[in-house]
């Protein structure tokens, strides 16, 4: 069947934002613009951490995973966008269609994962604060980010076989400005009840149990809070959860719409618009969000500002 599709199509045709094709010049310098300061602000968060010994902490080793997978995620899509931007080229061959869809949803099934931890690691941090160092230990930390990497890709491993054994005919059009699995399937010309079943039960549930997860551990977590005696307490255990909740809410709430709702919940034309959140504005905004509302990101960012200038001016 594979090779069937192969044989049908040597490439598909991603249309992009049709519909916009007369602002292609400003969208291609808006998300030149969004795709450098992506790379910029989550490579500083890294460095910045990796190099700042007030910042190795699990809290912050977390959070250069996070970073580490924005870069990836934001590259897996808008290098290609910002081609068929420029040069009007819209084809992407069949090998690195499925090595797009591949990357992005594992990718994205890794980040859900990611910030699931994330979640028990804060629970942890505000719960059981006195044991944090010991349970949250280097060796745990790794082992995590470890296991939400392996888990994230072996799950997308499901949908991306499945869809590949699909035979697509007809126009090799694809509604998107990326190799998505609704676009891709839109193309089929076999019977793909059990593919749409199965694919839509996977990205139904990682996302959905990431997400219960991350809502057990907050009530939990706002519980504690709420029990704490003063109230300095209470805004200092919410402050170091604020940014991850709003980079939960900005990641799930659009996943849910995309992946976990029902299939004629919403257009084509509302997918695109959605995954251009999740793609590519939570990873511009995820630096931003983390070093503007944390206050140690923005001593460590100070300090490091300090060494750089007394490594230039050794003598001032």
């Amino acid at each position: 069947m594979e090779i069937l599709n192969r044989t049908k199509f040597n490439d598909f045709v991603l249309q992009g934002f049709v519909e916009l094709e007369n602002y292609s010049v400003t969208m291609f310098i808006s998300f030149l613009i969004i795709y450098i300061f992506t790379l910029f602000g989550n490579m500083v968060i890294i460095l910045l951490v990796y190099y700042d010994i007030h910042l190795h902490t699990p809290m912050y080793f977390f959070i250069t995973n996070l970073s580490f997978l924005e870069i990836w995620y934001v590259t897996t899509t808008t290098p290609k966008l910002l081609i068929m931007l420029l040069t009007k080229n819209k084809k992407i061959s069949f090998y690195w269609c499925f090595a797009q869809l591949y990357m992005f949803h594992g990718l994205g099934i890794t980040e859900g994962i990611v910030l699931s931890v994330m979640a028990v690691d804060r629970f942890v941090a505000i719960c059981k604060p006195l044991r944090y160092n010991i349970i949250m230990n280097a060796t745990v930390c790794r082992d995590l980010s470890l296991m939400c990497w392996i888990t994230g890709f072996s799950i997308a491993i499901i949908p991306i076989t499945l869809t590949s054994r699909v035979l697509f005919c007809g126009a090799n059009y694809l509604h998107h400005f990326f190799c998505d699995l609704a676009p891709l399937l839109s193309l089929a010309c076999s019977d793909i009840t059990v593919t749409l079943v199965i694919n839509r039960f996977v990205g139904g549930f990682t996302t959905m149990f990431n997400l219960a997860i991350v809502i057990l551990v907050y009530i939990n977590i706002i519980y504690s809070i709420i029990k704490m005696k003063t109230k300095k307490g209470r805004i200092k255990a919410f402050s170091t959860c604020s940014s991850h909740l709003i980079v939960v809410t900005m990641f799930f709430g659009t996943a849910c719409i995309v992946y976990a709702s029902p299939k004629k919940a919403h257009s084509a034309d509302y997918d695109k618009l959605y995954a251009l959140v999740y793609a590519m504005f939570t990873p511009f905004l995820n630096p931003i969000i983390y070093s503007l509302r944390n206050q140690d990101v923005k001593s460590g960012l100070k300090r490091g500002l300090q060494g750089i200038q007394r490594h230039i001016h050794p003598m001032q």
